[in-house]
């Protein structure tokens, strides 16, 4: 980071309320990792499942090999269907109670959740009661994950300096990749280390037990902070909603516009994501045929790729807006997305530079996501507004994507069915972009929408 954000304060240091551009570099630091910290152990759980499947299927799901992966990609859907209620639960509390004190509950809930999917008995010790408490486990950790997201963004997002928001917030996303490849990394070196046997026998249990202490680490820092400085602004102004359904009530009347709005993105945003990133293992195993190491190996080469880029179009957001950026992943998504699964078809090499192209037009939307959502709501509203949109449409088509692509594959025994339904999602995508705001440089504190007399001019 620049010199800007690197001035030194004493741990602990206060900020004063609603100074924003006068945090400290050290404290700003922090926030920043305390954020990416919960975002990384929800996508380590992502990571290991997604690129475990085989594994986890075969030891907690019956029927044959490709029954039992269905049953598991559909297992990972569920945890998405409880999300919203997670973000009418902690959204609210977040609002009233403070950003802090929901994402130390969050993290805790869930790491102990991805925890405890390794301690699973198999199928055959304790019949269907494996796949029962995967199913339990995976609904608490979407749970939790309905406040962690929403709750991460909206504290990075509201630590950062206004000019500096895209390139701060890039962290939480560079976070999610991380999480996600370390997960992914964890299940192919064990794999290599192991063989196939051990790990369908018992070593598919062990990268689950590394969220203990990455929800341990996340917690630390987070009790360390205070909470954001817009936050305590408002607290002491007595601005904060009254109650819970009088919050959610003034959502639904004063506030549809932008709930719809980031509700048509994220449909963008997340098909794309759990496609390219979640089912893609399967995908590149059960249909292109490659073998499971290779499977892993090629998803990892290109997120570790998409990382390069994360804080650069962050920044770039910050210079040129986060709108046109969006525009450009979009079109090009939905322009390349055909061309390059043909392209995955062809190989080995084939599948590490379709997919590594994928993620980079994919990377200007993930890069800007804690910038441009945050910044659709007001302060008082903020933490709810994000964690209610962003998870009714991540839950409705998001987690399902994999299953879906799936089954759509299984129905028209057309491969390039995920190339399709990726354009499509780009398509309700941009329907949404053109009524999107532009809040790059606009200040978050108050009561307002950010940017709102901007986009009346």
């Amino acid at each position: 980071m620049d010199s800007q954000l690197s001035s030194e304060a004493p741990i602990g240091a206060s900020v004063p309320p609603g100074g924003t551009d006068a945090v400290p570099g050290p404290v700003l630091r922090r926030a920043i990792a305390a954020s990416a910290m919960g975002n990384a152990t929800e996508w380590l759980d992502y990571g290991i499942y997604a690129y475990g499947v085989t594994y986890i299927s075969a030891a907690l799901f019956p029927g044959e090999t490709e029954q039992a992966t269905l049953f598991a990609l559909a297992t990972f859907a569920i945890s998405f269907l409880v999300r919203p209620l997670g973000g009418l639960f902690w959204g609210p509390l977040g609002d009233r109670y403070g950003r802090k004190s929901v994402l130390s509950l969050t993290i805790l809930l869930m790491s102990a959740a991805t925890l405890c999917v390794g301690l699973i008995p198999s199928y055959d010790s304790i019949g269907f009661w494996a796949p029962a408490l995967l199913v339990l486990l995976r609904m608490i950790q979407g749970f939790s994950t309905g406040g962690e997201y929403g709750g991460a963004a909206t504290f990075m997002a509201e630590y950062a300096p206004d000019h500096r928001r895209g390139f701060c917030g890039s962290f939480l996303e560079f976070g999610t990749l991380a999480g996600f490849s370390l997960g992914a990394l964890l299940m192919l070196g064990f794999s290599l280390a192991l063989g196939d046997a051990a790990m369908r026998d018992w070593g598919w249990r062990i990268p689950f037990l590394v969220a203990a202490p990455m929800g341990l680490v996340g917690l630390y820092l987070r009790l360390r902070m205070e909470d954001t400085p817009i936050f305590r602004e408002i607290e002491a102004h007595g601005d904060k909603e009254p109650a819970a359904s009088t919050e959610l009530r003034h959502l639904l009347t004063r506030y549809w516009q932008p709930l719809l709005i980031m509700s048509g993105l994220v449909v963008a945003l997340n098909v794309v994501n759990y496609t390219l990133l979640s089912y893609m293992p399967t995908y590149l195993q059960r249909r292109l045929e490659l073998s499971s190491d290779q499977a892993l190996i090629v998803p990892i080469i290109g997120m570790l790729f998409m990382m390069v880029f994360v804080p650069a179009f962050g920044a770039l957001s910050d210079r040129v807006g986060r709108k046109p950026l969006w525009w450009i992943s979009l079109v090009g998504l939905f322009v390349a997305a055909v061309p390059l699964y043909l392209l995955m078809a062809t190989g080995m090499v084939g599948a590490v530079i379709g997919f590594a192209l994928l993620g980079l037009l994919y990377v200007p939307q993930l890069a800007t996501i804690s910038a441009t959502f945050p910044a659709m709501f007001p302060t008082h509203v903020r933490f709810a507004g994000f964690a209610i949109a962003y998870n009714v449409s991540t839950s409705l088509f998001g987690g399902t994507a994999p299953a879906f692509n799936s089954w759509l594959i299984g129905r028209t025994g057309n491969e390039l069915m995920p190339a399709y339904v990726m354009m499509a999602s780009c398509v309700v995508g941009m329907v949404a972009l053109r009524f999107l705001t532009e809040t790059a440089g606009q200040s978050l504190r108050g009561t307002a929408v950010p940017g709102e007399a901007r986009g009346a001019a």
